[in-house]
């Protein structure tokens, strides 16, 4: 049996969007990537990130450290993209590999927007993402972009 590589029958017209939205997603955000406008992406995904770390923890049962002493630890996200999570127990052999994470929120976040009501609850969730670093944030750069985020989201 060979295969068929003329594709003449390969998608319908909500696949081929579907696949020409993602490309075009794709091709802007790499234009994009080293501007300010990305940056509450960046930092919602490290914060994303650092949840699925704290995440694995928890059903390994282990804990999320929270202000031990006066260094505070647990999820900490920081403005230069970069983010560390303290953890005490846990299966480290669970907790180290949720660095895929954040691509595991973002393909829930894709295949969420298949329809209307999913993409809804996508967008409820990622605007809930953005309250939570924008009443972590320890610094008014990174809630300015958070408020310019959400300023954006509501326009699209």
């Amino acid at each position: 049996m060979r295969p068929n590589w003329e594709l003449k029958q390969c998608c319908n017209h909500e696949q081929v969007v579907f696949l020409v939205t993602v490309s075009v997603c794709t091709v802007v955000i790499l234009a994009l990537w080293r501007t300010i406008l990305l940056k509450p992406f960046k930092l919602v995904t490290v914060f994303l990130h650092e949840a699925s770390h704290a995440i694995a923890c928890k059903l390994t049962c282990g804990k999320v450290l929270i202000y031990i002493s006066v260094q505070v630890e647990g999820i900490q996200v920081h403005a230069d993209e970069g983010g560390t999570t303290q953890t005490r127990g846990g299966v480290y052999l669970f907790i180290l590999p949720a660095d895929l994470g954040s691509s595991f929120w973002g393909m829930l976040l894709i295949l969420a927007s298949t329809t209307l009501l999913t993409a809804r609850i996508a967008a409820g969730c990622l605007v809930a993402a953005l309250l939570v670093v924008l009443l972590v944030a320890k610094n008014w750069t990174l809630r300015g972009l958070c408020i310019v985020k959400f300023t954006v989201m509501l326009h699209v």
